[in-house]
């Protein structure tokens, strides 16, 4: 009797447990997601994902070593602790900020409050309207720069902050350079000429550029001494004042211009602009790339030259597929002849 009545009270107590349930609210999914024009949506992502992970300690300012007898009486003194043994190399920033105005300043003030100088900057539009890329190469110790990853990341326009220094990624970084055909030792004029134009009036800028064009050619035809003459051979000292005929100066552009183009293309590069004394060569590759480059193209006169920041996007994992299993027959569809001896 006593299970019985047991089930009873089990029972009669089913319809209170029930009805004390609230029924779930399903939300349509016909709402429009959150705006996030606001600077304030990502101190909101940010406290969210602080809870879910918390960020690990602070690694330490210096690598622990034994120190000598005089550095434990200066420290203990003067209370000075011994320098950091970390050394500085170059860190690589990935900013995540709001698409607003002074964003750029406020990241920039405080990279240069902590005596960052900073190597290179890009700041382009994501494919999110809101949201903004910062690319920010900086040198410094580990400790150092992480510490101020941090403190960018507290920003309020900051979504995130991403430090791509161990991360396999791919650089690439654009160059556009302007590279002399007259030879070397005309550059010194050429780069007269374009001073004199940026120096001149609006009034008679163009009379002076085609002066100055106008003497330009006449020396290089005609062979004339420039500001910064070329050191004469011992077997001919009088060559770079020997007068040149039309064909040799057509002869001399050509040479130029071809080993300028068999550079470029060996790197990868492309002629964009070609004019009569010059040409415009445009490169994108990494920035050890970039350097050698110009290092190749510095004898033949670089008149000018513009480099792009780093640009960087990381490599996407790919997962390693087993080998396939060879077949059991696979010595017998090899002729033991055809192999060579041993």
């Amino acid at each position: 009797m006593l299970p019985l009545r047991l089930r009873g009270a089990a029972r009669a107590r089913l319809p209170t447990f029930a009805s004390s349930v609230t029924p779930l609210v399903r939300h349509s999914s016909s709402n429009p997601p959150k705006s996030i024009e606001d600077s304030t949506s990502a101190l909101d992502y940010k406290s969210v994902s602080q809870r879910r992970t918390r960020p690990p300690p602070l690694p330490s300012s210096y690598v622990p070593h034994s120190r000598t007898a005089e550095e434990a009486v200066t420290n203990i003194l003067y209370n000075t602790p011994p320098p950091s043994t970390q050394p500085y190399k170059k860190h690589i920033l990935n900013c995540l900020v709001q698409n607003e105005p002074g964003v750029l300043s406020r990241v920039s003030g405080c990279l240069a409050a902590r005596g960052f100088n900073i190597d290179s900057l890009v700041v382009c539009r994501t494919e999110i309207r809101d949201l903004s890329r910062m690319c920010i190469v900086l040198g410094g110790q580990d400790s150092v720069v992480e510490q101020v990853r941090r403190q960018l990341e507290d920003l309020v326009p900051v979504w995130a902050v991403l430090d791509y220094t161990a991360t396999p990624t791919i650089t690439r970084e654009l160059l556009l350079a302007k590279v002399s055909i007259l030879g070397p030792e005309y550059v010194q004029e050429q780069l007269e000429g374009f001073q004199e134009k940026t120096e001149a009036p609006a009034s008679d800028g163009d009379a002076a550029l085609l002066q100055k064009e106008a003497s330009l050619a006449h020396n290089f035809e005609r062979g004339g001494t420039t500001s910064l003459p070329a050191p004469p051979s011992a077997s001919e000292p009088d060559a770079h004042s020997k007068a040149k005929s039309l064909s040799q100066v057509l002869r001399d552009r050509h040479i130029y211009f071809a080993a300028i183009r068999a550079i470029t293309d060996q790197f990868g590069g492309k002629i964009v602009d070609i004019a009569e004394n010059s040409v415009i060569v445009e490169l994108s590759g990494k920035s050890s790339r970039v350097d050698a480059f110009l290092g190749l193209m510095r004898p033949f006169g670089v008149l000018e030259s513009a480099r792009t920041g780093l640009m960087v996007m990381p490599r996407t994992p790919v997962t390693a597929t087993p080998d396939q299993e060879l077949p059991d027959n696979i010595a017998e569809a090899v002729d033991a002849s055809l192999l060579p001896p041993g």
